[in-house]
């Protein structure tokens, strides 16, 4: 059996992905970094660096050589943000469908994924997926719908759809990936309150308020951008934050109750195999708001804390001191 989709990154994202896409018999690709990880898949089926709980199907292969995946139709992509540009530098060069899962922005350039990979890969045709998702569940089989955003719209959607959609992973069509990029990117900043609230043992009233008030700079932020409203408010946007914002199977609201319950943002981060997005995220989009004129006063909240200028509750202070105005209509 030949593969026709590859998956570039075998992190728990990356390998839940995998096995669900090869949930129905099909061969799937995996590249993975680490030539010992790489043993493990071919030889056991599993994953115990990045997604120890899966048992993969002996239908998910793995490679490191990143030329092997050059032959395949369609590539989803699962590399952290920060090394998006770097990976897909080294892919054959060709015609393909390149499937962006990762969710940042680039630190120093500033710019969203399908900007990199399409400096990267100019004759890639780009799409984006991207919802409310935590790995462990999706290789399990536990059901899931995701946004899948085509650059190239509906023709590009009817090649991609059947090699993603199973009966448990449901893609939903949109052409704006704009918005399914920014949903993904500052969900995971605003999972890192959320997690300081729960940290700090605020409450849900208090979590339940930093989701909204997060939303509300979620969406100034993208129709800024150009993103549309209701994608901000589908699976890709608010479904992903109200996901990530309340539980500590996201690495995001992980790191996040660590700074609340005092650790240092080195200290949280420190020894651990998976990525938190967001703190590499939050700087660079504090400072494309401030350029933009845009007040996102939880994301800067959440730099503050990365970069250990106050205490939590210093911060958290701050913040409910700022000046009594409108919900709707008004900077936040």
């Amino acid at each position: 059996m030949t593969a026709q989709v590859g998956v570039i990154g075998a992190g728990a994202w990356g390998t839940a992905l995998a096995q669900a896409l090869a949930s129905d018999g099909s061969a799937v690709t995996i590249w993975a970094r680490e030539p010992e990880l790489v043993d493990e898949i071919n030889a056991h089926h599993t994953n115990s660096l990045f997604l120890p709980s899966a048992q993969l199907s002996p239908t998910v292969t793995a490679t490191n050589r990143i030329a092997d995946m050059g032959g395949l139709a369609a590539l989803l992509v699962v590399v952290p943000a920060q090394f998006l540009a770097g990976v897909i530098d080294g892919l054959p060069d060709g015609e393909r469908d390149l499937v962006l899962c990762s969710k940042g922005i680039e630190a120093g350039s500033g710019r969203l994924m399908a900007d990199v990979a399409r400096d990267a890969a100019p004759s890639a045709r780009l799409a984006v997926l991207s919802g409310p998702t935590f790995a462990h569940e999706v290789a399990a089989g536990l059901p899931t719908a995701v946004t899948l955003a085509c650059s190239g719209g509906e023709e590009q959607w009817r090649r991609l759809a059947p090699l993603i959609a199973r009966p448990t992973l449901r893609p939903y069509y949109s052409d704006d990936v704009t918005g399914a990029e920014i949903g993904g990117a500052v969900k995971n900043v605003l999972a890192i309150a959320c997690g300081v609230v729960e940290g700090l043992g605020l409450g849900q009233n208090a979590r339940a308020a930093l989701i909204a008030r997060g939303y509300a700079e979620m969406l100034r932020f993208g129709q800024a951008w150009g993103a549309r409203a209701e994608t901000l408010s589908g699976l890709c946007g608010l479904g992903d934050l109200v996901l990530t914002c309340s539980s500590t199977s996201s690495r995001n609201f992980s790191l996040g109750k660590a700074l609340g319950e005092g650790l240092s943002a080195e200290q949280a981060l420190a020894g651990k195999n998976s990525v938190a997005e967001g703190a590499a995220t939050a700087p660079v989009l504090a400072d494309l708001a401030h350029r933009q004129g845009l007040a996102m006063p939880i994301v800067e909240a959440v730099c503050r804390l990365l970069a250990g200028e106050a205490p939590a509750r210093a911060v958290v202070s701050d913040l409910l001191s700022r000046p009594l105005k409108a919900e709707l209509g008004a900077p936040a």
